[in-house]
């Protein structure tokens, strides 16, 4: 699953990268999604498929704080790439005149750029609380990484403050995008429901298609491990949760944007045409 994951967002970064009529804000934002899936499942994989392989499956606490760093850091540049993404759809089907002046070269970098300052500042904030945690001997975590809420079970005692900090950060790194993206879908919604023509709606839908399956897969799949840490007291779902959250949903997010973006396809098709066979 790892080798598909990386292969499928690697062709679709060469597909973007490569053809000059996918060099469009959406498939700006797109290819830097591929980047992070890929980032975010090399944070976890290798070094699991590696203790594994080795038998060994003893953690140093600077590699745990290391991994839970990296893994937020690209977990939350997920979910802003996805908001990112999302008010892109609504400039382009609410405000389609206007979508090549809003949404320039400028105002996307600087969209990235601003994911990538709000990761790194949630990373810090998750690291600093994991730090402060006090650990009576050498614990054993109940997940195949250093996942933050098994951390905070299996500490010696975890203060009220501690507590509200989990939640305030939760509130507002994954809290707010939710509501940006759902704010921007309202719009969109709203927008599209306004055309008249049938013809016009279901091509205004299928723009956001894609990115409406991976939000729902990603947001779905986060949400299903939060609360099967938090409700479940079974590892075994705790762990199936997990998987799909840092395995399954980066692998899934090239097929479900080949499958039902024809530019996509038409890019990739290209790309395989122009690749020599040996």
């Amino acid at each position: 699953m790892y080798l598909v994951t990386v292969s499928g967002n690697l062709l679709i970064i060469l597909a973007i990268s490569r053809d000059n009529n996918l060099h469009t804000p959406m498939y700006f934002f797109l290819g830097n999604l591929s980047v992070t899936d890929i980032a975010l499942t090399s944070t976890i994989v290798p070094r699991m498929l590696n203790d594994r392989h080795t038998h060994n499956r003893i953690t140093s606490y600077v590699a745990c704080l290391v991994q839970l760093s990296l893994f937020h850091f690209w977990g939350c540049m997920d979910s802003m790439l996805l908001t990112a993404m999302a008010y892109d759809r609504y400039v382009a089907i609410c405000h389609p005149l206007h979508y090549s002046a809003i949404m320039n070269p400028c105002l996307c970098g600087l969209l990235v750029l601003t994911s990538f300052l709000i990761s790194l500042l949630e990373s810090q904030l998750q690291c600093l609380m994991v730090a402060h945690l006090t650990f009576c001997s050498d614990v054993e975590i109940p997940s195949f990484f250093c996942d933050p809420p098994q951390l905070f079970n299996l500490a010696c005692r975890v203060t009220s403050t501690n507590a509200i900090l989990v939640y305030c950060i939760g509130a507002i790194f994954g809290g707010v995008p939710v509501s940006l993206i759902l704010s921007s879908y309202v719009r969109i919604v709203s927008s599209i429901l306004s055309v008249p023509s049938s013809g016009g709606k279901y091509k205004a839908f299928s723009t956001c298609g894609s990115h409406l399956s991976v939000v729902c897969l990603f947001y779905g799949t986060a949400i299903g491990v939060y609360f099967s840490s938090v409700i479940s007291h079974s590892l075994r779902k705790g762990a199936v949760a997990s998987v799909m959250y840092t395995v399954i949903t980066p692998m899934l997010n090239p097929f479900i944007y080949s499958l039902r973006n024809r530019d996509i396809k038409k890019a990739l098709q290209r790309l395989l045409q122009r690749t020599p066979c040996f």
